[in-house]
C-alpha cells in the first residue's frame, strides 16, 4: 500500500487531498497542530506536532515512515497574511516564514531518505503568489517564491535517485471562508482572504492536483485564475501586474 504524509493535514485543502489518495487506495499520514477534528481509520492517521518545532517534526515524520518508506511528501501547510508592508512588522514577516518555508525545508530534510528508498515525490502546494506577485500579500508572496525557489532546485538534486519533485500552485480555494482568525497583524488562515475571485471548493482543487500528480506535471497551476495568472505573468509580466492590482489592489 503506499504511503504519503500531509503536512497541514487537517485543513480543508489537506483533508480534500487525503480523500482523494484513499480513494485510490493510499495510507495517508496527517501531520497537524491540531488533529482533535480527524477521523481515525486504517488508511488514515494523525500525529500531532507543531510543524515549526524542528524537533516535534523530526520526531513526527519519522512516525509518519512506513516499512517500504514514503511515496509522497505533501507540503500543505500555510498562513496567509494580508495588509500592507507599510503596516506590517519583521515579527509577523518572520512567522510566515517559519510555517510557509522553514517548516517545508525540515519536514523534506526529514523526509528525504525516505521518499528515496521509495522512489516517490514531493510536491509542494504553492500558490499564484509563488511565482508571481500578489498585493497586500509581501511576506506570504515572498514565503511561497521561496517555497518554489528551493523545490525547483531540489527536482534537479533528486532526479538521480528516481524522487519526482512538483508543485501545486492553486488561486483562490475555499478553505477558511468566514473562518479567517485573523490576527491584528494581517496573519490568518490559509483560504480565508475575501478579495479573491472564483474560488474553488478544496475537493475540486485536490482534484486537479491528483490529476497532475498522475501526468507527472512539473508545475500544476490550479484553477481557471492560476492558469490564466501562469501564462500571462510569463508572457508579459507587466500586463499581469497591471490586472493585478485592478482585480485586488483596485488600483
Amino acid at each position: 500500500m503506499k504511503r504519503a504524509v500531509i503536512s497541514g493535514g487537517a485543513g480543508g485543502l489537506g483533508r480534500a487531498l487525503s480523500d482523494g489518495l484513499q480513494a485510490r487506495g493510499w495510507h495517508v499520514v496527517l501531520l497537524d497542530r491540531d488533529i482533535s477534528g480527524v477521523e481515525i481509520s486504517e488508511m488514515q492517521q494523525a500525529i500531532q506536532c507543531d510543524l515549526t518545532d524542528p524537533e516535534q517534526l523530526t520526531a513526527a515524520c519519522a512516525a509518519a515512515v512506513g516499512p517500504n518508506g514514503v511515496d509522497l511528501a505533501i507540503y500543505n501547510a500555510g498562513i496567509t497574511q494580508i495588509g500592507l508592508f507599510a503596516d506590517s512588522d519583521a515579527a509577523s514577516h518572520r512567522q510566515v516564514f517559519e510555517i510557509n518555508y522553514f517548516a517545508a525545508v525540515n519536514m523534506a530534510r526529514a523526509l528525504l531518505a525516505p521518499v528515496r528508498q521509495a522512489r516517490g515525490a514531493h510536491l509542494a502546494i504553492s500558490s499564484v503568489a509563488g511565482f508571481a506577485p500578489l498585493y497586500s500579500r509581501t511576506s506570504y508572496a515572498a514565503s511561497k517564491h521561496a517555497l518554489e525557489g528551493f523545490f525547483k532546485s531540489l527536482r534537479s538534486e533528486e532526479r538521480a535517485h528516481g524522487v519526482r519533485v512538483q508543485i501545486a500552485a492553486p488561486s483562490f480555494v475555499a478553505t477558511n471562508l468566514g473562518n479567517a482568525q485573523a490576527q491584528p497583524d494581517g496573519i490568518a488562515r490559509p483560504g480565508s482572504a475575501t478579495d479573491g475571485m472564483d474560488y474553488m471548493t478544496p475537493e475540486a482543487a485536490a482534484a486537479t492536483i491528483l490529476h497532475g500528480l498522475d501526468r507527472g506535471r512539473d508545475m500544476i497551476p490550479v484553477g481557471r485564475v492560476a492558469r490564466l495568472a501562469w501564462w500571462i505573468n510569463r508572457l508579459s509580466p507587466g500586463l499581469y501586474q497591471r490586472l493585478m492590482e485592478r482585480k485586488i489592489g483596485r488600483g
